[in-house]
């Protein structure tokens, strides 16, 4: 599929990007990659990793301002919108902000894709997005909403859109992994709730799913990956055996559980090997055969959480993970 193509990815420079484009190119042939972000010291270090491809491309710019996404999307063939403001309590203390870029800014991408003949967006999402109880949650939920009726608004043109939803990504700058790590010296690990449980994905099981996302998808289907779970007290002891475990209390907007799909999602989700599929509501296209293909409805009761899942991450599991992961943990 991405063969000689021309794909854009927003907020490139994140932790996301800096793990799909080297499996992109790696595994494909692209025309051309171009990372699309607000922060040129991040492309300027970034660029250095892909110096002398002429296939990456950087483009300053920002999906809240419209006219740029335009420009930027001239001869573009597929899109991956990883642009987000997404620290929970940074949303709740900047609430306009994180609407500007979450809400208004998947609007422009919607209509600019749409206009400039764009043939398909993968939107990441997150567990937040679920029942949401935070601004971040709200703002996803409502860019998750936009991109499933991006397809119906599109009418005739083929511009498709689809959204990929995961938990806690493992390793990634500002998660809790890096953040443990960090601090383990000083013997105290805070931990905001004893009950507290995470999903656990790795970025290039993420990647994967974009990937998938992008073969499978008819439009408006919102996909997510079967992962393990784990408590973040058994977390915080891999990373820091000795250390004492000091409860803080749960940060303003923050969940005990992650939740990806919830029981009003259940009467529209389907089962396959690997994932999950919640199909759109709309235009009755959650009965689409072309949609459901081989999948399997869920119990109307099913709610995937990480307190209920049915695969946990062990100990030594994740020791084995830091292991041969240890040199890139929270670098990107």
């Amino acid at each position: 599929m991405f063969n000689n193509a021309s794909i854009l990815i927003t907020g490139g420079t994140g932790s996301f990007g800096h793990t799909f484009i080297p499996m992109l190119l790696a595994r494909y042939n692209p025309k051309k990659v171009i990372i699309f972000s607000r922060d040129e010291m991040k492309q300027w270090e970034m660029a250095k990793l892909f110096q002398g491809d002429e296939r990456v491309r950087f483009f300053i710019g920002d999906v809240r301002d419209r006219e740029r996404l335009y420009r930027a999307l001239d001869g573009v063939d597929y899109v991956v919108h990883a642009a987000a403001t997404k620290i929970v309590p940074t949303a709740e203390y900047n609430p306009f902000e994180c609407i500007k870029t979450n809400v208004l800014g998947a609007m422009n991408l919607v209509d600019a894709c749409i206009d400039k003949g764009v043939k398909k967006l993968v939107a990441l999402s997150t567990d937040k997005a679920s029942s949401p109880i935070n601004l971040y949650g709200a703002t996803k939920l409502t860019s998750d909403k936009l991109f499933v009726a991006g397809n119906h608004y599109a009418g005739h043109n083929p511009t498709r859109f689809s959204v990929v939803r995961y938990g806690n990504v493992m390793g990634s700058r500002g998660s809790v992994i890096p953040f443990f790590m960090s601090i383990k010296d000083k013997g105290v690990l805070p931990i905001t709730d004893e009950r507290m449980t995470r999903f656990m994905i790795s970025l290039e099981e993420g990647v994967e799913l974009v990937w998938h996302a992008f073969e499978d998808m008819e439009g408006g289907e919102i996909y997510v990956k079967k992962i393990p779970s784990m408590k973040v007290t058994d977390l915080a002891h891999v990373i820091a055996p000795e250390a004492k475990q000091e409860v803080v209390g749960i940060r303003p907007g923050e969940k005990l559980h992650e939740q990806m799909i919830s029981i009003e999602d259940a009467y529209y989700t389907y089962e396959y090997p690997e994932h999950y599929k919640i199909l759109p509501q709309i235009n009755n296209w959650d009965k689409d055969a072309n949609r459901i293909k081989d999948g399997k409805k869920v119990a109307q009761d099913f709610v995937y959480s990480s307190d209920n899942n049915s695969e946990w991450m062990s100990e030594a599991e994740l020791q084995a993970w830091i292991e041969q992961n240890r040199e890139k943990i929270g670098a990107i």
